[in-house]
């Protein structure tokens, strides 16, 4: 019900043999969660990982943990625990306004990636997709659009180290479905127009699934999230659930 036969089927993000390096480049702590499993497989062979989030997520709900005006730290501290259980090389979290990206030059961005390419030296970069952000999301647009828009017009330099810019998508049954039970695609998800990227390929999860709940909890102000992005998770048993969803999706940024 939430595959599409037609759509390749990876067993890993990168086939190389050498030891990448993968940075993911998102707009909050716990967007990685949408590529929890891929990261965790490409750890588990080897790959150096760096984290990059440009807000701390500060106007996202609090569960009831913490003071609004306190969720920054909370979540920057949530965010550091996730990138242990990730084995994580780097962490490096901006102070943006969380939900004002859009309010800011897109330039501004674009410096920021580059800053962190520069220092990083990535093989790989992660980030949303730049049209929709996921589920409409204009956070995650801009610092998508960012990324894509560095990549594109920076490839061709002799000493520009990515060699793969993979965005994150979904499949049409995916969003099909999302769109039947998930509020937060309901409320944002674009109402015309081409929507998502149609995904090149997805990658195989299911092994890792019991980290990826671990990862979640250590997000433990954003339960309200997760129980939008992976409905149903705490009502069916895991050995379940991480047979259903079973895989993450990827577009190909060429």
């Amino acid at each position: 019900m939430l595959h599409n036969k037609d759509i390749p089927l990876k067993s890993q993000l990168i086939q190389a043999e050498e030891p990448q390096k993968v940075m993911v480049f998102f707009a909050h702590p716990d967007d990685e969660i949408a590529v929890g499993g891929t990261l965790l497989a490409l750890k588990s062979r080897g790959h150096e990982l760096v984290m990059v989030y440009l807000t701390k997520g500060e106007a996202g709900p609090t569960g009831g943990l913490v003071k609004q005006e306190e969720l920054g730290d909370a979540r920057a501290l949530e965010m550091k625990n996730v990138s242990e259980i990730l084995g994580a090389q780097a962490l490096e979290l901006f102070d943006f306004p969380d939900s004002g990206l859009k309010n800011l030059p897109l330039d501004t961005f674009k410096i920021v990636a580059r800053e962190m390419i520069e220092k990083h030296r990535p093989d790989v970069v992660i980030s949303y997709d730049s049209k929709v952000g996921l589920y409409g999301h204009p956070d995650h647009r801009m610092v998508s659009k960012a990324m894509e828009e560095v990549f594109l017009e920076d490839r061709n330099r002799p000493e520009f180290p990515i060699k793969k810019l993979y965005q994150v998508t979904l499949s049409p049954k995916q969003i099909e479905i999302a769109l039947k039970i998930a509020p937060g695609f309901q409320r944002n998800y674009p109402k015309t127009g081409e929507g998502l990227p149609v995904p090149d390929f997805s990658v195989r999860t299911t092994a890792y699934f019991s980290t990826l709940v671990r990862m979640m909890e250590a997000h433990a102000t954003q339960q309200a999230v997760f129980r939008d992005l992976l409905p149903y998770r705490e009502q069916v048993p895991e050995f379940i659930y991480s047979r259903i969803f079973d895989r993450e999706y990827f577009f190909e940024v060429k």
